[in-house]
């Protein structure tokens, strides 16, 4: 047997072998590359040496900071004024509430960079109100969940900061640039950048959907048709909210500010909103929100530590080159290629966490992405939009549980009715993968 396939047995057969044990992400990927430093008789201080290094970079402060505004922005009652606007604008159109629901993610999104957070925040006001208007909670409940998933996609995002980090220093291998010319480089500003439009193309396939089914089961907008004077009244009371993303992600389009810097910008901002022109903003909210902060960047560092180490176990063994060799003797046909990349984080997306997915896969496909000439930016628009339907596909499906503590309906009839919203989402990915200057046009406007 070849020493790589005696790595990987040992590599990943601990590591499948915890999670059957029912052993946390964290310790699996931890105890499984320990296991495999023992094997390879390596030190292991070199373990921890590495998965310090992982923690410590500029970028990542920005997470934490994320996290912060968007649990800020909930309470000082910015998300809430986001809803109302979106619903304002729905009126009457066939579904409209559910559509204001989308729309409501979409601006959410790009606030919180986190998909959970957003259906969390939009979920406890739109469902209650769809439901009132005698949407089926089902019904309500998946469409909240799929439409949460924007959040990871909309910038800022957090799995985009995520996969950024990864990515850093991992430049495209001689033959790759002697084949295909010089690779744009991958920097989180970029990842942004690249990110608006793609989802708005998976928010736009999820309005469609929601079109088709609304016109189905007979939800119609609002009897009173527009109100114009509700709109002016919304967009007036909102004004402070719509200029929420626009100082965040304007700061960092101009250049003004970096990402990590436009997080701390955002809570100073929440701050001001919440406490001196909204007023809803307490003491005790700040002190909610940075527990939840703390308890979600802990998980999340944990997981970067050992996934880390995991990833460089992979790297240095030389994995990725295997697999590369492994999927390109099978078909060089790259739309082909695409499909099993694409149907490779589906399926791992359904059974995994997806800052883990992120961090354990981009050290063995990105380097796939550099032998097939395909820009790595690109590549990262397309893993995080795969890890963005995870959220909404059982058994692990996050959206999925929020939206059902919510609604207190089960987890098998929201996953049953999330169904056609998880296949045009599918769809959608499959166009952005195909095409794409729609990921890579915007960040070549800007200069980038």
């Amino acid at each position: 047997m070849e020493y790589e396939t005696i790595i990987v047995l040992v590599l990943f057969g601990s590591f499948l072998a915890l999670l059957v044990l029912g052993a946390p992400i964290t310790v699996a990927l931890g105890v499984s590359a320990l296991v495999s430093f023992l094997y390879l008789e390596e030190n292991p201080i070199k373990f921890v040496q590495i998965a310090f290094t992982s923690v410590g970079s500029f970028p990542l402060m920005a997470l934490p900071a994320f996290i912060l505004a968007g649990a800020l922005m909930e309470a000082a009652g910015i998300s809430k004024r986001l809803v109302m606007l979106a619903e304002s604008f729905a009126g009457p159109v066939t579904g409209g509430i559910a559509a204001a629901t989308v729309m409501a993610c979409l601006f959410f999104g790009a606030i919180s960079g986190s998909g959970p957070a957003t259906t969390a925040a939009v979920g406890m006001l739109m469902i209650p109100a769809m439901t009132a208007r005698g949407y089926d909670k089902g019904y309500a409940s998946a469409i909240t969940a799929s439409s949460g998933g924007l959040g990871v996609v909309i910038p800022p995002s957090i799995p985009m900061v995520i996969f950024g980090i990864s990515a850093l220093g991992m430049d495209a291998p001689a033959s790759a640039v002697e084949k295909f010319g010089e690779f744009q480089s991958v920097s989180i500003p970029k990842l942004f950048i690249a990110g608006v439009f793609p989802g708005l193309v998976l928010a736009l396939s999820l309005l469609i959907m929601n079109y088709i089914l609304c016109k189905k089961y007979g939800y119609r907008g609002t009897a009173e048709g527009w109100s114009l004077c509700k709109i002016w009244l919304t967009v007036k009371s909102g004004v402070w909210s719509i200029l929420a993303p626009l100082v965040i992600l304007g700061g960092i389009y101009t250049g003004f500010f970096t990402p990590t810097e436009s997080a701390i910008v955002a809570i100073f901002y929440t701050l001001v909103i919440g406490f001196f022109v909204h007023k809803e903003l307490k003491f005790e909210n700040i002190k909610h929100s940075l527990e939840t902060t703390t308890w979600l960047s802990g998980r999340v560092l944990l997981i970067l530590f050992t996934a880390t180490v995991f990833g460089r176990l992979l790297v240095e063994n030389e994995i990725p080159a295997i697999i590369a060799e492994a999927m390109l003797s099978a078909t060089t046909n790259i739309y082909l290629i695409w499909a099993m990349l694409i149907f490779f984080l589906l399926f791992v997306g359904m059974f995994m966490e997806t800052l883990a997915t992120i961090l354990i896969l981009t050290p063995v496909l990105l380097p796939i992405t550099y032998s097939l000439g395909i820009d790595p930016l690109h590549f990262g628009i397309v893993m995080v939009c795969c890890c963005e339907i995870g959220f909404q596909t059982p058994p692990l499906g996050e959206n999925l549980f929020i939206a059902s503590g919510i609604s207190k309906s089960s987890i098998e009839e929201i996953s049953l009715k999330a169904v056609p919203f998880a296949v045009t989402s599918v769809i959608a990915v499959f166009i952005i993968a195909y095409v794409p200057q729609i990921s890579l046009w915007l960040p070549k406007a800007f200069g980038y």
